[in-house]
């Protein structure tokens, strides 16, 4: 539980916090970015551009699905539990946590039969041939486990980051091991889909035994019955749901439905450079990227504590200092990237340089656009954050087989560049929309509430 020690620390400490949670998830992603790439490098070498491909559209098909249905509900968790747990409202809490179950239990039951359905019946759509239906089907029962989402919204409630930063790497790990052992069993997709879909379920009951563990040290699973009220008492909770999930699906656009695209239009192959040339670059801008998830937790509790300047300073200060780490590694993309990918994957995949540079140009619009959507949502607007998503993600999707049609590789990377600078443009304005209304509402929040006033001097 926090102390009011912890609520009401200065501002200053709080990008400190940031940073160290940023920090060991940066441990846990750079770990888990080279292990990514060994055993990338493996079924490259081992099965060739294009059974790779196959594999790839099939692990994106299967996520696209997964985190499209998937309620992103530990920013509910996040939204609606912080106050409750800081303030030893235990019932609460655990109301909070129930509905956040229920939804993931409904919606990843949800993926898994809407994946394998479209994997036996429309994967010559998706761009693999019936001959891997049956075996796509059986990858995609894991649809309903690629997003353990209750559990990851408590544990960085609980600045667990460290249980966070290994769930990556453990299923990497496994995914690296298991194409080693293919050496053994026989080379063939088959075998790498089952290998990968293992590393998915290890990964899974990993944070999900974790997050349990860590409830009951705290004392939180006292009491706890998954029957009981869902929302009572947590108004607009499942409108703030519902938008958090669709603004989380339509960001998919910018990963897996590309990936789908460029594969659907122009086959596998151009599809795994694609996805190889993406991997690559959003390797090199994670450490910036890391910040949001370490940001998430520290708006909310400013939420509660300090209001909405506190919450701006913080946000403008994440992004300032991510996107000039996301611009030095621009520059590394745009010289390395090449020599890099024949290093690690091969003359093969030299191709993958050129669409790889815009591929991190993009990150890094989103990077320095990072903290805009976090503040929107932690203001309680997932809304204005889901319409900028619905008219840019509209318009990219229309745009893109054309683009795809006319320029290749290189169109799709254009799409994806304008797609994030219009996403940075339209959450900036709608951030700003009621930003001159801000002051005269946390005045009058100040003077209901006169304790926060002399937290906030």
């Amino acid at each position: 539980m926090l102390s009011d020690a912890a609520v009401s620390r200065p501002e200053r400490p709080l990008l400190g916090q940031v940073l160290a949670n940023a920090g060991v998830l940066l441990g846990g992603r750079t770990a888990n970015a080279l292990i990514s790439l060994a055993y990338m490098a493996v079924a490259a070498r081992m099965l060739g551009v294009q059974m790779v491909g196959v594999l790839i559209l099939v692990n994106s098909f299967a996520l696209l699905i997964g985190e499209v249905v998937k309620f992103n509900s530990w920013q509910t968790v996040l939204h609606y539990g912080a106050a409750p747990l800081s303030e030893g409202r235990r019932a609460q809490f655990q109301q909070v946590i129930r509905f956040t179950l229920f939804l993931d239990l409904a919606s990843g039951l949800v993926g898994v039969v809407v994946a394998t359905t479209a994997a036996l019946f429309a994967g010559h759509w998706l761009g693999w041939g019936p001959e891997h239906a049956h075996a796509a089907a059986l990858y995609c029962l894991t649809a309903g486990m690629l997003t353990p989402a209750t559990a990851t919204g408590i544990l960085r409630l609980f600045n667990r980051f460290d249980i966070l930063a290994a769930q990556a790497p453990i299923g990497s790990a496994v995914r690296l091991a298991g194409s080693a052992a293919a050496l053994v069993l026989g080379v063939s997709l088959n075998v790498f889909l089952f290998v990968w879909a293992l590393g998915t379920i290890v990964a899974f009951a990993y944070v999900t035994a974790a997050c349990v563990l860590e409830l009951r040290r705290r004392g939180l699973m006292q009491g706890f019955t998954v029957r009981g009220p869902l929302v009572a008492g947590l108004p607009g909770a499942w409108r703030f749901a519902w938008a958090t999930n669709f603004s989380s699906g339509l960001d998919t656009a910018f990963t897996h439905v590309i990936t789908l695209v460029v594969g659907a239009v122009v086959g596998p192959a151009p599809a795994a450079l694609w996805r190889i040339g993406r991997q690559v670059a959003d390797a090199l801008a994670k450490p910036a990227k890391l910040l949001i998830p370490a940001l998430y937790p520290e708006l909310a509790r400013l939420r509660t504590s300090h209001g909405e300047h506190a919450m701006r300073r913080l946000a403008l200060q994440v992004g300032l200092l991510g996107g000039g780490v996301g611009t030095l590694l621009l520059l590394i993309s745009a010289t390395a990237g090449r020599p890099l990918l024949s290093l690690v994957l091969g003359r093969a995949f030299e191709g993958a340089a050129g669409v790889m540079t815009w591929q991190v140009a993009a990150a890094v619009i989103g990077i320095w656009a990072l903290p805009l959507e976090p503040m929107l949502v932690s203001l309680g607007r997932p809304g204005d954050a889901l319409k900028v998503r619905l008219v840019v993600s509209a318009v990219l999707l229309a745009a893109l087989v054309p683009l795809i049609k006319a320029f290749g590789l290189a169109g799709a990377g254009a799409a994806l560049v304008c797609a994030m600078a219009g996403l940075a443009v339209g959450m900036f304005l709608m951030l700003q929309r009621n930003a001159a209304g801000a002051p005269a509402a946390y005045e009058i929040a100040c003077a209901e509430d006169p304790a926060r006033a002399k937290r906030n001097p």
